[in-house]
């Protein structure tokens, strides 16, 4: 009896391996972690004024990429036009939202707010796993010449929106899961209840902010009255039943403005702390969360509308066909009936591999979004450090100042004696 091989099947382990291969090498799939989306570039937008004219004030900033190792020079019309051809590129991504070009509250404050939110929107375009490797994004950080806008717009017709251009836009549907449509509601809805818990915490943490920043005021104002009071130098009178000690004392409680100088610089300091490190980046996560929920009305109201009106207009042709057919009229109103219906047919096929493509996307812009969740533990370690470090740097300073009037008033509490006679 001829005896064959045994066919090697190989261990379990093995094989559940290839299927876990399989699925990361799905294009659908992202395979980044939150650590290598964010060390794909940092952006560092900083305010230049320039004045122009004797009445007119435009503001400039200068651009900073640590990827290109560049700077360029930028106006907020030229962020415009990028995010207006970013949008007609990448319809079916996440694209954050510019912040408002009119000054809406003190121009100081609006303008350094507006800083702030454009440096949000280019970092987080720039670690994007599919704008960061656009020609688009890589104009914007690196031209130097005169007219940006005209060099991002002729690259922008060059390149044709995502789905003209991605290798996978018409396979799109083989790609989806068949619960696609489950998913993306369910990731929907759960995004929007982590976007409103976290606009709770960033309007809670802007509160603490404030009030760091309202507390360095009141301590510092504190300390100049302490100064005024002690620099008044008008004769203290002898009275009859007792010697004062106010002119010496006067003169003990003016040399305290000093430490509660330094507590409203330190308490000023905290302030900052909480808004660079957890206001901002609260907000970066916001501006991502927002840009998702745009995303989604963006494929509700654009593809799956415009496909429902196809088949609408398709379905009315075909009608006005079987009318002919029946009613026989000029042979050639009837041949371009034919062909407008043909058009039809391609511009639904078009809208279908659309519709799939847009759904591609979303799906990986979902896992974007839970990528970018472990954030939250990045946001909290830096809201305890600078807790942390606030109430260490201003104990100590508290501490000195104790020091200090037991020193001066001394009866072991910091606290002045009773005046008595002598």
């Amino acid at each position: 009896v001829e005896s064959f091989p045994k066919p090697q099947l190989g261990e379990p382990k093995e094989l559940q391996s290839l299927k876990m291969q399989s699925v990361q090498e799905s294009p659908l799939y992202l395979s980044l972690t939150l650590a290598e989306l964010l060390k794909k570039d940092t952006i560092k937008v900083d305010l230049i004024p320039e004045k122009k004219g004797l009445f007119l004030k435009h503001v400039e900033y200068q651009v900073t990429s640590e990827r290109f190792t560049v700077s360029v020079f930028r106006r907020y019309n030229d962020f415009d036009v990028f995010h207006e051809l970013l949008l007609q590129r990448y319809a079916y991504r996440v694209v954050p939202a510019l912040p408002p070009k009119r000054v809406l509250k003190g121009e100081r404050e609006f303008i350094e707010g507006r800083r702030r939110a454009l440096g949000r929107f280019l970092n987080l375009v720039a670690r994007h796993p599919v704008f960061s490797e656009d020609e688009l994004v890589k104009t914007f950080l690196t031209f130097s010449g005169s007219d940006v806008q005209t060099k991002l717009r002729d690259a922008c017709k060059k390149l044709g929106d995502e789905f003209m251009t991605c290798k996978y836009a018409t396979q799109a549907k083989d790609y989806l899961p068949a619960d696609v449509q489950s998913q993306f509601s369910s990731s929907r809805e759960l995004i929007r209840n982590i976007h409103n818990s976290f606009q709770k915490l960033r309007d809670r943490a802007e509160r603490m902010a404030e009030r760091s920043k309202e507390n360095a005021t009141d301590l510092l104002m504190f300390g100049k009255e302490l100064s005024s009071l002690g620099s008044d130098e008008s004769p203290v009178p002898v009275l009859a039943s007792c010697k004062s000690p106010w002119a010496a004392l006067r003169r003990s409680v003016k040399g305290l403005s000093v430490e509660f100088s330094l507590l409203s610089e330190k308490a000023a300091q905290q302030g900052r702390r909480e808004e660079d490190d957890v206001v901002d980046k609260l907000n970066l996560f916001l501006d991502l969360l927002q840009s998702y929920r745009d995303l989604c009305e963006r494929h509700e109201k654009g593809v799956l509308h415009e496909h429902q009106r196809a088949l609408q207009k398709y379905g009315v042709m075909k009608r006005q066909m079987l009318s002919a057919t029946v009613q026989p009229k000029e042979q050639v109103s009837v041949e371009q009936l034919e062909s407008r219906i043909v058009q039809q047919e391609n511009a639904i096929q078009t809208m279908e591999l659309r519709n799939y493509f847009s759904l591609f996307c979303l799906h990986q812009e979902s896992q974007l979004i839970f990528t970018y969740l472990p954030i939250t533990a990045h946001i909290l370690g830096a809201f305890v450090d600078s807790q942390v470090q606030g109430h260490k740097e201003m104990g100590e300073v508290w501490q000195d100042l104790h020091s200090k009037l037991n020193s001066l008033f001394g009866d072991g509490n910091g606290q002045s004696p009773p005046l008595s006679p002598k």
